[in-house]
């Protein structure tokens, strides 16, 4: 279905329909509803998702059972306190921000200050990274913070609602061109980091439960409602020392499954 969606001339002419936001939003009302229900049998069967890790099962709609809540135990947050821990549960790739901030993905490059809106705030993170963790349906859409610190407000990017699929990506520059929500924070081991979410076909809501917010490592920062989504993050030069095989992963082409918590490096202390 995607790659008759992006690559054949009527497929793209459907396109044009699902990505546009307000497809999204009926979408969105239709999962939040009752009549929603009879879609989550099958979509956990499909999708091999093991119930009981989670809390109350007796779901009123669909998206109850997409933003379901894990139970305590089911995953674990690196107790390192210099540990960067993984914000979610999804595959990542990892990139250096390095010659005018851009990050090919695929064919596609992304320009930093076209993520950001602000090449103010994309200079701050030349030379140093950009996280891409992609979550896919049958992944745990909540997500957390990364480190301890204090975060600002949150600033929402309106776009269309593409799918973040690898063909996608082939096509189009999907995050740069999708709705999109991120913060910046001051964290305690980091230094001053980005951390965004990035909606997707039929993904018209992002709930971040906090504005401006003192913020613990590991504690919930919000969750997605339905489809595949993602999530970035943008850390300044020497800040952070990543898992090698991440590195080596990333620089071949493969994403790394990774789970909330997970330890994927640690903080690079200096004299700062």
């Amino acid at each position: 279905m995607l790659d008759f969606l992006y690559n054949s001339i009527f497929g793209r002419g459907i396109l044009k329909l699902l990505t546009n936001p307000c497809i999204s939003k009926l979408a969105g009302s239709f999962l939040d509803s009752r009549a929603s229900k009879f879609l989550i049998k099958p979509f956990v069967k499909a999708n091999s998702i093991d119930l009981s890790e989670f809390y109350s099962c007796d779901f009123k709609c669909f998206n109850d059972c997409f933003a379901r809540v894990i139970k305590p135990g089911k995953r674990f947050i690196d107790p390192d306190p210099d540990a960067f821990i993984s914000p979610c549960d999804g595959l990542l790739t990892v990139y250096e921000i390095n010659d005018g901030t851009v990050i090919p993905v695929k064919q596609s490059r992304y320009n930093i200050a076209r993520l950001v809106h602000s090449r103010k705030l994309a200079k701050r993170y030349e030379g140093g990274y950009c996280l891409v963790f992609r979550l896919c349906v049958n992944h745990y859409h909540r997500y957390s913070y990364f480190d301890s610190g204090v975060k600002g407000v949150n600033h929402f990017i309106e776009g269309k609602l593409h799918t973040v699929q690898p063909i996608a990506l082939e096509k189009v520059p999907v995050f740069t061109e999708n709705c999109r929500e991120f913060t910046v924070m001051n964290t305690e081991n980091f230094g001053k980091a980005v951390q965004m979410e990035v909606g997707a076909m039929l993904v018209g809501r992002i709930h971040n439960h906090h504005g401006r917010h003192v913020f613990k490592r590991g504690e919930e920062k919000g969750c997605f409602m339905y489809g595949g989504s993602t999530i970035i993050l943008l850390i300044e030069k020497d800040r952070l020392c990543l898992d090698d095989t991440i590195l080596k992963a990333s620089a071949n082409g493969r994403e790394t499954p990774v789970m909330l918590g997970e330890k994927l490096g640690v903080a690079i202390r200096t004299s700062r």
